[in-house]
């Protein structure tokens, strides 16, 4: 025996293995150059300086967001200015170093998010240009007040809650298109110019940062050169199923509003459809549903009865992430949060938003919560925003963000898809009297594919718009008409009234006015898919070919093993790839439909033979409702 020619044995083989890359070399100190372990003490001052500008700008913004006043915005641009000019002097030391030879593919892939600069890359002037152009838009959205229909002295209506309900609950069509056009009017048409300027300074900042546009710069954030492919792949694969949910709900919507109203063959009237963008028709399901005599699913009255308010539903969402093993909610967020919006009149952003302080257990949701069953999902969604956040705190700051823009907001939609089910909602004591039988189970899968399938054309058009102005695709002159002619392409809908050139619709939606990437949403619809079989195998609750347990009647409230599995993914931040990501919990690595539609194949079958019945047409023909009458956005009023 020669234990003493082994070891040296091993050693060699070691050495060898490493040289040909089959075994990674470790991050730890003892394998750093010494050029490397100066960036790494360098990465951690500059981690240091990045981390307390970064929460800073966020404090502000949060401010400004929570009362929306002229000093406040002051404060918010200011914040951003410092946290640029941070994250410059961060950038200009860190690329003194040649990381891109270094060995450390972790110490590499730090210094690299790190010097990816953003908007910050502009010049100091140009950088505040920019962010006055978004602030204006996200105003003008914010501050929008319409007259009522009925009584033109009450002009105090804002989106939420008083446009919102309406479009939700009113069948009376002129009325849903007065509001329609108010909305649009006021919310888009004043932020053409801005938009011109925010367009303008993207390109440039993308091309500081290396890109030849904007487009190619929010695509570079999923790490993926056939990412866009990859995204048409779905919408392809979407494609049968999104055409026969659009065909049967056309034709209800005909039945109900009559031929005057409602083609046969034509894209649907989006002031129909229960939601001023036609980005989810749930709210019209009392009108459309297959089976209107079966109950619909629908807890609202129940937490009224019950006495819900907004504080129960977060507690409600926080204890289903704590039964899966997950991290309580800090006091912090209890004592910081806005979670119903507040009565002394200020203006805020209502839209739900969940917020990441930077500092350990600061996390905070600022939400215009209402009692309702939709808003209740709401909450467990952004709780999953805020669940991320928490997992993944541990991490250096540049790590401190979802494994890509889509997986954030997957997270909290994986919870809503057990929260939304019966047999949860019975659990938790909010569904009562309730027997699913084959038709009130299509009703059920009806509703959440009007809510969530019908979302996914939409999501892309906001993008793929935004995709083609900065390309220079879609010229300034022709952006209200082209904006139109993608909603019909993709989603077969189509405003109420005919729009031109002197109109400027696509800010009316709040991510286009206040610059938020839209793909992420679609990423997160598709992929939260994945997420949920994956969770729900882990739970027991889901097996293949098994009637009782199939992949939409599953509920992964108080599993340990699925919440466990989440965590592992969860907690790795941005630090890793995203299929690396996502194969932790899924032992996948790329997005695909293929779980989202093997959800929806009854509802997808039932719609097959029904459309058939009804002599329901499948398809629509291309919407003339918008008019390319020349516009100087030039000589607008600023």
């Amino acid at each position: 025996m020669y234990p003493y020619r082994i070891s040296i044995l091993i050693v060699f083989l070691a050495i060898n293995l490493l040289e040909a890359g089959v075994v990674r070399r470790s991050p730890s100190n003892d394998l750093l150059s010494d050029g490397e372990q100066k960036a790494k003490v360098a990465l951690q001052r500059c981690e240091k300086s990045y981390q307390e500008a970064k929460a800073r700008q966020t404090h502000a913004a949060w401010a400004y967001g929570s009362n929306i006043t002229e000093y406040n915005l002051q404060q918010k641009t200011q914040a951003a200015a410092e946290f640029a000019a941070v994250a410059k002097i961060v950038a200009e030391e860190l690329r003194q170093y040649d990381y891109h030879s270094f060995r450390s593919e972790d110490l590499k892939r730090r210094i690299k998010k790190l010097t990816k600069l953003d908007y910050a890359a502009l010049p100091k002037d140009k950088f505040k240009e920019l962010l006055k152009a978004v602030a204006k838009m996200e105003s003008k959205y914010a501050k929008v007040k319409v007259c009522s229909f009925k009584d033109k002295t009450n002009c105090h209506l804002t989106l939420d809650p008083e446009i919102t309900e309406i479009m939700a609950t009113i069948r009376e069509p002129e009325e849903l298109k007065y509001y329609w056009v108010e909305w649009y009017n006021k919310a888009g048409k004043p932020s053409k110019a801005a938009f011109q300027k925010y367009v303008e300074l993207n390109k440039e900042s993308a091309m500081l940062n290396g890109f030849n546009n904007g487009a190619e710069a929010w695509l570079g954030e999923y790490d993926d050169p056939s990412f866009e492919q990859q995204v048409e792949d779905v919408m392809t694969q979407i494609k049968p199923l999104y055409e026969q949910i659009h065909a049967y709900v056309r034709f209800k919507l005909r039945e109900t509003y009559g031929p005057e109203v409602v083609s046969e063959e034509g894209p649907i009237p989006m002031h129909l459809l229960g939601n001023l963008w036609a980005q989810t028709w749930e709210n019209i399901a009392d009108i459309t549903s297959p089976f209107p005599r079966k109950k619909l699913l629908d807890v609202t009255d129940e937490m009224v009865k019950q006495g819900y308010n907004p504080l129960k539903m977060f507690q409600m969402g926080d204890d289903f992430f704590q039964s899966l093993n997950m991290t309580k909610l800090p006091p912090a967020f209890w004592e910081k949060s806005i979670l119903e919006k507040p009565k002394d009149g200020r203006d805020l952003v209502c839209h739900a938003s969940a917020w990441d302080f930077f500092a350990t257990d600061d996390v905070r949701i600022k939400q215009c919560t209402r009692v309702a069953m939709h808003d209740f999902f709401i909450v467990h969604h952004e709780l999953g925003h805020i669940q991320y956040y928490l997992q993944y705190q541990h991490q250096p700051i540049e790590y401190r963000r979802g494994a890509n823009p889509g997986f954030h907001e997957a997270v909290g939609d994986v919870l809503s898809l057990s929260v939304s089910t019966p047999k949860h909602l019975k659990r938790v004591g909010l569904l009562k009297n309730y027997d699913e039988d084959e038709q009130a189970r299509i009703n059920r899968f009806y509703r959440s594919g009007i809510t969530k399938f019908v979302f996914l054309p939409f999501a892309y058009t906001m993008d793929k718009y935004r995709w083609s102005v900065f390309r220079g695709e879609i010229k300034p002159e022709e952006q209200n008409c082209r904006f139109w002619q993608l909603r019909s392409q993709f989603s077969g809908v189509e405003p109420p009234v005919v729009r031109s050139e002197e109109d400027f619709d696509p800010t009316a939606k709040y991510h286009v006015s206040a610059d938020v990437e839209y793909l992420r949403y679609f990423v997160s619809y598709v992929i939260q898919f994945q997420f949920h079989k994956a969770a729900c195998q882990l739970a027991g609750e889901y097996v293949p070919g098994d009637a009782e347990k199939t992949l939409n009647n599953c509920d992964i409230y108080q599993s340990v093993e699925a919440g466990n599995k989440l965590k592992e993914m969860l907690s790795l931040g941005a630090s890793k790839p995203w299929p690396d990501a996502m194969e932790v919990l899924t032992g996948e690595r790329k997005m695909n439909a293929s779980a989202i539609l093997e959800y929806f194949k009854p509802l997808h079958d039932w719609l097959i033979q029904e459309n058939k019945r009804l002599g329901a047409h499948v398809g629509w023909t291309a919407s003339d409702k918008c008019v390319a009458r020349k516009f100087d956005f030039l000589s607008y009023e600023k």
